[in-house]
């Protein structure tokens, strides 16, 4: 058989986040945002799922293609836009929007020939300081792309750095608003953080929002909010079972340089995952995990294809038994509610980290099972 390790791909999960984000902010179109791959989850495996999404935003033209290719009519957008000129004729060929963020992309611009004109989202860099025209210089730009033949619409977006924390966004849609209020074209603001937090104000959600992580079941301002909190539900579950069983004493250790020392006899059962299936080294001693649907810690440090688990308070755990590494339980002799699972966030602050990193880690040697 093969290896006792499976990730799920929950479709239904995937369409109430989306419903539930479009809930947060009425009336506004939405971009269902699919770069990397979908966050780790696969194009092809999600796209049923965001059928109801106003369009598909990406990085790159070969993911363009892919939704092509499944069919989808409505628009695509290139989040960081075109690379080289070539690209613009791929553009116009598969009718792709493109976010444009710097002169290099409005020089391509000017000398790209076609019969039919782009339609372009001009970024601001608003305080993020990694893509877009400073606030100073926006206006000039949106003259140049406006005198183009190449363009046609201009909407105006830009990326909150700090819509998950104290800091806000105050600062940065003042700007916005202040370099732009008498341009024309539609806006776009919010990512999943804005969205979820801010987008009940209509200055703020504007024409598009731009969800991400929370289309896939990660709190954006995890652990101020969880995923729980804001009626998401896990799209992307990893459970592998358990093939040994050992039993300790006091004193004895667990894993390669000993990290963990028993304190008193205990239990433990090894999991059929490791880092080289995207779970994180680095994740301590007491990271959480399911046994069967009932809670539990990690032990020692993380193998490459083995993890260990405590199972001293779980007397009916055994070999073979079900281990949840994040989302749900699967088994159905395993309770799978949301208090019996194992959130993305809470493996990912473990570990240091953030949900997205754990997603798009999900390694090509794990078995991925579609849900609806």
């Amino acid at each position: 058989m093969p290896r006792p390790i499976q990730a799920t791909i929950d479709i239904h999960a995937l369409r109430h986040n989306l419903t539930q984000i479009k809930a947060a902010a009425p009336d506004a179109l939405v971009w269902g945002v699919v770069k990397a791959n979908a966050y780790g989850h696969g194009i092809e495996r999600v796209f049923e799922g965001l059928r109801a999404a106003d369009g598909i935003a990406l990085l790159d033209l070969a993911e363009a293609e892919r939704v092509r290719q499944l069919g989808w009519r409505g628009p695509i957008l290139l989040l960081e836009g075109v690379f080289e000129t070539r690209d613009l004729e791929l553009c116009s060929r598969l009718n792709l929007w493109h976010v444009v963020h710097c002169e290099a992309q409005i020089d391509m611009l000017a000398v790209h020939k076609t019969h039919q004109p782009h339609r372009v989202f001009l970024k601001m860099n608003s305080g993020m300081n990694r893509l877009g025209f400073a606030p100073q210089a926006f206006r000039a730009a949106w003259t140049r792309l406006n005198a183009l033949p190449q363009v046609d619409e201009i909407s105006l977006m830009t990326h909150f750095s700090d819509a998950d924390g104290e800091k806000g966004i105050a600062a940065a849609l003042s700007i916005f608003h202040q370099y732009t209020h008498d341009l024309s074209g539609e806006r776009s603001l919010c990512n999943s953080a804005a969205s979820l937090r801010h987008a009940h104000d209509v200055a703020v959600r504007a024409d598009w929002i731009r969800p991400g992580i929370a289309l896939y079941g990660s709190a954006p301002d995890f652990p101020l909010h969880t995923a729980h909190d804001w009626g998401l539900k896990p799209v992307m579950s990893l459970n592998a079972n358990i093939i040994a069983v050992q039993h300790l004493q006091a004193g004895d250790t667990v894993g390669y340089g000993s990290a963990f020392v028993a304190d008193r006899p205990m239990r433990i059962g090894v999991v059929a995952c490791g880092y080289a299936d995207g779970y994180p080294r680095v994740a301590p001693t007491g990271t959480p995990v399911c046994v069967d649907g009932h809670r539990s810690r990690t032990l020692g440090r993380v193998s490459m294809d083995m993890i260990t688990v405590d199972l001293t308070d779980l007397p009916h755990a055994d070999w073979g038994s079900e281990v949840t590494l994040w989302g749900l339980p699967q088994r159905s002799t395993s309770p799978a509610s949301p208090t019996t699972g194992v959130a993305i966030d809470e493996v990912a602050q473990a570990a240091g980290t953030v949900g997205y990193e754990l997603m798009c880690a999900l390694a090509a040697r794990v078995p991925v099972v579609v849900k609806d």
